[in-house]
């Protein structure tokens, strides 16, 4: 059973900023229920087999980009937690910034919600090479 800190941590770098979809299916069926939902600012998302294939669609829109966390894991209560980012080309400065909320039962995410924190602080260190 994995801990809140790390499900965020896999999310993020596994599953939406994976670029294999092997890979990305194999984080997907270790950290999410079936019937898990993911919801963000274009649309909401049912059941793991659809957030693979939208992690995938955005994945694919810039194929490059890094997710680099820019806050720790925020945890409340061993079942819900958010996490801080932003995401870029690598050695450039950030193109975008969000905060991803999962909410977990039975240690996998149940639950993904992603807030875009609008432009990111001009003073962000590149993302990392």
């Amino acid at each position: 059973m994995a801990d809140m800190a790390t499900l965020l941590e896999r999310n993020l770098q596994g599953i939406f900023g994976e670029g294999d979809e092997a890979l990305r299916r194999t984080v997907a069926e270790e950290i999410l229920h079936d019937d898990a939902l993911f919801v963000e600012p274009r649309g909401v998302y049912q059941g793991r087999e659809e957030i693979i294939r939208i992690a995938g669609q955005i994945r694919a829109m810039h194929p490059s980009y890094r997710y680099t966390t820019i806050s720790d894991a925020e945890v409340l209560h061993d079942n819900a937690g958010r996490v801080r980012w932003v995401a870029g080309a690598p050695g450039e400065p950030p193109a975008y910034a969000g905060t991803d909320f999962i909410v977990a039962r039975d240690g996998k995410i149940a639950g993904i919600y992603l807030f875009f924190d609008g432009p990111p602080d001009p003073t962000s260190p590149p993302i990392p090479v």
